[in-house]
């Protein structure tokens, strides 16, 4: 049987790629990757790392390209290739517009949908946007529903969707961590009497006052504790770069660097103190490592993690970001507390999971 993956941003592919290489590993399946080209340099070095080469790629990027454009973009290739390959499933993951868009043209084409990490919800569709409306717009047409735990198959089952296609997996990113992080690794971005942060801000929502204050926040910190270092990858779009500048240029207590492939980014995530991010992604990841995470949003579709106490949202005000890594930094107790819990994202065998429901499904099984 045909299953096409179907992804285009570096998320996506972190989270796909142990999937993919299980699909590979099996006698019954035929893999076919799809890419959509959404991000372009940023991705190519997880295939690599993964060892995964695409079959498609429809390079639809372009410079300052809207949602809209994307959406369009990716219907309209589809169109020609869906009924060229005629795969058997699709497989989508997350929120993207990617897999937004691939799973509505795997619907219009009649073809069964598999959604991996089905289930998260803010029920806020502007934050985050427009990544709440594209997965529960996924989640409709979608024939398996992977939710990577309890919580998320609780909310997909409040929304009436069947329990006979819904299925708790655990999330394929702690899969993957056992490819990328290695004990070894050396950092050389800060020194051994560094604490270090890991800082991401990328969130449209975020762009404006909101991603201000987070970054006053930091300069704060970082004046008032001298034994603070900050890591940045700061996203490659023109207005997030241009506030950071703004922000940052002058503070050498904070590295301003390119976007890391995801081995780097892995490692420097598991040599960090604790972790300050609007990213959704992130909040599994740093859980699985027991790292802190002080979430720089005013809600999370990640509330087991919240639940747990390794992951706390802080919102976008200055002050109250600054107090809470302050605690952080400070309470010995509170920061012991966040690190030792108890990871609810799953033991790393995700992808089996998957891919034996895939198998079962196309056996009649389920």
């Amino acid at each position: 049987m045909k299953v096409m993956s179907i992804f285009g941003t570096r998320p996506e592919a972190i989270k796909m790629c142990p999937v993919i290489k299980e699909l590979e590993s099996r006698e019954k399946i035929k893999s076919v990757v799809c890419l959509t080209g959404q991000h372009k340099e940023m991705l190519q070095p997880v295939m690599k790392l993964f060892e995964i080469k695409e079959d498609y790629n429809l390079r639809i990027m372009t410079e300052n390209q809207s949602l809209s454009s994307i959406t369009c973009k990716i219907l309209d290739m589809l169109e020609e290739l869906l009924n060229k390959e005629k795969p058997d499933m699709i497989l989508v993951h997350g929120d993207t517009t990617s897999a937004y868009a691939a799973a509505l043209s795997a619907f219009y084409h009649n073809i069964p949908v598999g959604h991996v990490e089905a289930g998260l919800r803010t029920y806020n569709m502007h934050s985050p946007f427009p990544e709440e409306f594209n997965r529960q717009s996924i989640d409709l047409v979608s024939d398996i529903l992977f939710a990577p735990t309890q919580y998320a198959k609780d909310m997909l089952l409040s929304e009436k969707k069947g329990e006979n296609k819904i299925f708790v997996t655990g999330n394929t990113v702690i899969d993957a961590l056992k490819t990328t992080v290695c004990k070894s690794y050396n950092i050389t971005e800060c020194c051994e009497d560094d604490k270090l942060i890991l800082l991401t801000a990328h969130r449209r929502e975020n762009i404006g006052e909101p991603m201000k204050n987070i970054f006053s926040a930091v300069n704060k910190i970082t004046e008032d504790y001298p034994e603070i270092k900050v890591i940045y990858p700061v996203h490659k779009n023109p207005k997030i770069r241009e506030i950071a500048n703004q922000f940052f240029a002058n503070n050498s207590r904070v590295k301003m660097i390119e976007p890391m492939d995801v081995y780097d980014f892995h490692n420097v995530m598991n040599k960090s103190y604790l972790i300050l991010t609007d990213s959704g992604g992130i909040q599994e990841e740093a859980t699985s490592l027991g790292k802190p995470v002080l979430i720089l949003r005013d809600t999370t579709e990640r509330p087991e993690g919240v639940a747990a106490g390794t992951l706390k949202i802080v919102g976008t005000q200055t002050e109250n970001i600054y107090l809470e890594t302050k605690r952080l930094l400070t309470d010995k107790d509170e920061y012991n507390r966040m690190s030792k819990s108890v990871n609810p994202y799953g033991d790393g065998n995700a992808s089996k999971t998957i891919v034996d429901i895939i198998e079962r499904y196309f056996e009649g099984k389920l």
